[in-house]
């Protein structure tokens, strides 16, 4: 409980009669004193008792008509109150979270005087990217006397969900043509009860006369029963890839923007049809984050939570060129037979040395993460890898640790030339260097259980595409 300014002058009033009481030997004055503090305690008694039937009374509501919303978007909140007669003062303020832009106090204000419901509705913008909620509403009474206040936080606190604006004309595809992944129900190449046909086979005892497909029977002339395919939920690991490169393009438009697009995407299918989903994030310096595959519906929401607010890691120095491969130094040691000039001379040392690029690989964060975290969680686990096309080799080795035992791998890739800013204005040269980049989607994909796709915006590929036709 808080005491007033109007409280505390009438304690200096009394004191004062105090003082001077024995100086003006006027005894009667000290009844005065005793007067005053006997009507502050007794007025004290009486708002507490009114403060007690106002808590029991009081109905607060703090609503927005949604709770899904775009950044920067403005919308409108309703703060409402009713309670049972009063003479208290009773105001209450609505609390607006700090990293969203609402209007001064007196505008989110409503004055309760009785059973009739005050409202007061105003609006608020969303400039920051996440999950944001209301704090309790802010009740502030006071005693009708002007003695007494107490401030209490009553009523609902909303959550909002603030997404980024799409990127622009998101395209997801293979070699410049939309292509539609399908995610959920997943078949195990085993056959039993199911839902999708497999095949045929005659009736044996003990098979169930519901299995038997009756219009083959009759075709036959022979009991056959058809088999299905067995489903099964399908372990989904998102390993995404947020070091500083991925900030290239323009802003809510970068590599990183439209990888999300996909990452969410596939996180509420793998929601959806009940994928126990887990999360990997990489930046420049290693793992940020961990969250091995779970059904349990909270780590959904931190997996999104986590998407949504990914950054690009720290600026680390970019080695743009990629480990080279055992195979391409082959093909150089090939082409210096016989050269024996000082510059082959000097190199062919390089050449032989294997361990070099056994460090390189090992050095790169994405590599480092599936060899060391991925291949800890055993059984069959599918593999969803977002990155770009800048280290290709690198790239290769991980995507051959995630493919180990029998699993499956799908990588979705921006090409950088589809981001670079002026890659565009030769347009000759950018379809070149896409001509490059499928080439290499195109070996990657070639590799047992791998499936790649190209994420970008589509407008631009379009651009780059009309110069190859």
């Amino acid at each position: 409980m808080d005491v007033t300014r109007r409280f505390w002058a009438l304690v200096g009033a009394a004191l004062a009669l105090a003082v001077v009481a024995p100086l003006v030997e006027r005894p009667l004055l000290v009844l005065g004193t005793a007067g005053i503090g006997g009507y502050l305690f007794a007025r004290q008694m009486v708002f507490v008792h009114r403060l007690h039937r106002l808590d029991d009374s009081l109905q607060i509501d703090l609503s927005v008509p949604r709770t899904l919303l775009t950044q920067d978007e403005t919308v409108p909140a309703i703060l409402r109150g009713v309670s049972a007669s009063t003479p208290l003062n009773v105001t209450v303020t609505a609390t607006v979270p700090a990293s969203a832009d609402g209007p001064p106090e007196a505008e989110r204000r409503v004055s309760i005087t009785g059973p009739e419901t005050a409202s007061a509705t105003f609006d608020v913008t969303w400039p920051v990217v996440g999950t944001m909620r209301f704090g309790a509403p802010t009740v502030r009474v006071v005693d009708p006397h002007g003695l007494f206040a107490e401030t209490i936080e009553r009523g609902p606190t909303p959550e909002v969900r603030v997404e980024p604006h799409t990127a622009r004309t998101l395209h997801v595809g293979q070699g410049g043509e939309t292509a539609l992944a399908t995610f959920g129900e997943h078949a195990t190449d085993s056959l039993g009860e199911g839902i999708d046909p497999a095949e045929l086979r005659r009736y044996t005892a003990g098979d169930s006369a519901g299995d038997i497909d009756w219009k083959a029977t009759a075709r036959l002339n022979e009991p056959y029963v058809r088999e299905h395919e067995v489903e099964t939920d399908r372990r989904t690991m998102l390993l995404v890839d947020h070091r500083q490169r991925l900030d290239t393009g323009q802003p809510g438009e970068t590599k990183l923007d439209y990888l999300r697009e996909v990452s969410l995407a596939l996180a509420e299918q793998a929601k959806q049809f009940d994928d126990p989903l887990g999360l990997y994030t990489v930046g420049d310096e290693g793992l940020t984050t961990e969250l091995e595959p779970s059904l349990d519906g909270e780590q959904y929401r931190t997996i999104v939570d986590t998407l949504y607010d990914l950054e690009p890691s720290g600026a680390v120095a970019e080695r743009t060129m990629g480990a080279r491969s055992p195979g391409t130094a082959q093909a150089t040691r090939i082409r210096l037979q016989g050269d024996t000039s000082a510059f082959a001379a000097t190199l062919r040392p390089y050449l032989r040395e294997r361990r070099g690029y056994v460090r390189q690989i090992a050095q790169d964060p994405l590599f480092s993460t599936t060899q060391t975290y991925l291949s800890r969680l055993g059984g069959e686990v599918w593999t969803a890898i977002f990155t770009d096309d800048r280290q290709p080799t690198e790239l290769r080795e991980a995507v051959k640790i995630a493919r180990q035992d029998g699993n499956h791998v799908v990588v979705f890739l921006t090409p950088h030339v589809l981001f670079e800013s002026g890659a565009l204005a030769d347009l000759n040269d950018a379809y070149a260097r896409y001509t490059e980049f499928e080439s290499f989607r195109r070996d990657l994909a070639a590799l047992d259980r791998v499936s790649v796709y190209e994420v970008g915006p589509g407008d631009r590929l379009a651009a780059v595409l009309s110069t190859g036709r």
